[in-house]
């Protein structure tokens, strides 16, 4: 039940075995111009890799992050780590958000003042999951619904009986499973960059509106051509992991065309926010175990089941949610579509973020 003050301190002489990886790097050959069609060009990387080593400053994302209060404690035989920031009005609604992958606690940080100060306060709960940034490599098991577990007794521990979740990405699958979970306690559940539970499988869709066959249209697309990633972490995460664990430009690569891709439009992430990504899981070796949640996911039985439990679902333009694949094991009492925005919605419209946020969660506070 201990919960531990925590605080980021990276030893120098890490950074220092970083900057020296980082100069005896060996560049891939690659076929020549043939842009992003095959993987992330050597070009993009050299661009990132040269303001890695000239410019970039971890200790900087370093002191945002240790601008805020931040612990730890032990749950279900793991330390998770999370950010835990009270609004300073006491009426404020508690909110757990919840990244995904290849995100962080740092997609949030552009949008904790404005979550906590304003006419519609929130008090903030970041956790960091298993296999993830700073709570560190878990064991087997840790699929979304034993994290949504994890995560009901973290907002007990900390006195919350009443809350609201947030979550995109692999977020989108715990929080719903949270509001499962623990439905007498999670007001509302809101989503974004939603998949599992929230698109058809194993479907050919027919009569289809227009907004509708775009979203289908970007759903087999990634299906046929995007989707290697997703079966390599699912069916071999130890193989790819010694790749991220020893090279820091494979760990960039591996995460970075995601941040690529995966903006609105592709490749409008600042460098820095994918530098700062990269660094977090370089420095705490979690990129090869964050990997295990896709393996996690792929073989739990625990899937999906109805939730009575309020939902919100925001469709920023890179998204792929359906609502009528929705509604069978979902509440569906909110969907708004945007023409802005993609996968990492806080990163990249953080304003957008924050009132589609508000607005869900005004109904249900």
């Amino acid at each position: 039940m201990t919960i531990t003050p925590f605080r980021i301190d990276v030893p120098q002489s890490e950074l220092d075995d970083l900057a020296q990886r980082l100069r005896n790097l060996r560049w891939p050959t690659q076929v020549p111009d043939v842009g992003w069609s095959r993987g992330v060009p050597t070009a993009w990387v050299a661009e990132l890799v040269e303001q890695w080593t000239t410019s970039y400053d971890w200790r900087a994302i370093e002191r945002r992050l240790n601008e805020h209060p931040q612990f730890t404690t032990e749950i279900d035989g793991q330390r998770i780590h999370f950010l835990h920031i009270r609004s300073p009005h006491e009426d404020a609604l508690p909110l757990i958000l919840l990244h995904g992958w290849p995100g962080s606690v740092v997609e949030f940080l552009d949008v904790i003042e404005p979550l906590i100060n304003s006419d519609e306060p929130f008090h903030l709960v970041i956790p960091s999951h298993p296999n993830f940034g700073f709570t560190g490599a878990a064991g087997v098991g840790w699929d979304a619904r034993r994290i949504a577990t994890a995560y009901a007794e973290l907002m007990a521990r900390l006195g919350y009986e009443r809350y609201g979740v947030q979550g995109g990405d692999f977020g989108a699958i715990i929080g719903p499973d949270l509001g499962r979970v623990a439905p007498e306690r999670v007001v509302g559940v809101h989503v974004n960059a939603a998949t599992v539970g929230f698109i058809p499988f194993d479907e050919t869709p027919t009569d289809v509106s227009e907004s509708e066959a775009v979203r289908l249209q970007r759903l087999q697309q990634f299906m046929a051509d995007g989707n290697g990633y997703f079966q390599v972490q699912a069916t071999r995460p130890h193989t790819l992991g010694f790749a991220l664990a020893d090279s820091p430009v494979g760990q960039l690569a591996w995460i970075g065309e995601k941040f690529h891709d995966w903006a609105h439009p592709a490749g409008s992430i600042a460098a820095t926010h994918v530098l700062d990504h990269a660094t977090l899981y370089w420095l705490t070796n979690t990129g090869a175990s964050s990997a295990q949640m896709y393996y996690e996911s792929m073989h739990s039985k625990d899937w999906p089941t109805p939730s009575t439990v309020p939902t919100g679902v925001a469709n920023f333009a890179e998204d792929i949610a359906i609502r009528r694949y929705a509604e069978p094991l979902n509440t569906i009492v909110h969907w708004e579509e945007y023409e802005e925005g993609g996968h990492f919605a806080a990163l990249e419209v953080p304003e957008v973020f924050v009132a589609e946020v508000r607005a869900f969660f005004r109904t249900v506070r």
